[in-house]
């Protein structure tokens, strides 16, 4: 099985760890997805948004990585940040290279779903009126 880097951490990420991790000297592409925190959703302005994770969200995405990368042979990482975030910040970070753009970008694609629908970290989302809701409970 080709290598993976997962965590989940509640420091700042940095997105040329990953592609560092992932590049090889046969990959001709290195693609990255950087989830960024925006200021609206759903037509309301957001200030911020908290992550909390399941205790075993770690478990979570790294089995995300590891299916990715078993399927692809690519090797594969993705680091998702929690608790309090600013817009602008970084919240997700997934990254994958191959030897041809088009794999690279379907492998990148393929995680970043995954980690979507299977790993049990949640957002509460703050308004501007000082309305806050969660996100994907």
């Amino acid at each position: 099985m080709s290598e993976v880097l997962a965590d989940v951490s509640d420091r700042p990420l940095d997105p040329s760890t990953l592609d560092a991790f992932v590049w090889r000297k046969e990959a001709g592409a290195v693609v990255s997805f950087q989830g960024i925190v925006r200021d609206h959703d759903g037509g309301r302005p957001v200030v911020s948004l908290d992550y909390r994770a399941h205790p075993e969200a770690a478990g979570f995405l790294q089995a995300c990585c590891e299916e990715v990368a078993a399927r692809t042979g690519l090797r594969v990482a993705a680091v998702h940040r929690v608790g309090s975030l600013t817009i602008g910040d970084l919240a997700l970070i997934a990254a994958v290279a191959a030897p041809h753009r088009a794999e690279a970008f379907a492998a990148c694609a393929e995680l970043v779903e995954l980690i979507k629908s299977r790993v049990p970290i949640w957002k509460r989302q703050h308004f501007s009126d000082g309305e806050s809701e969660w996100v994907g409970l």
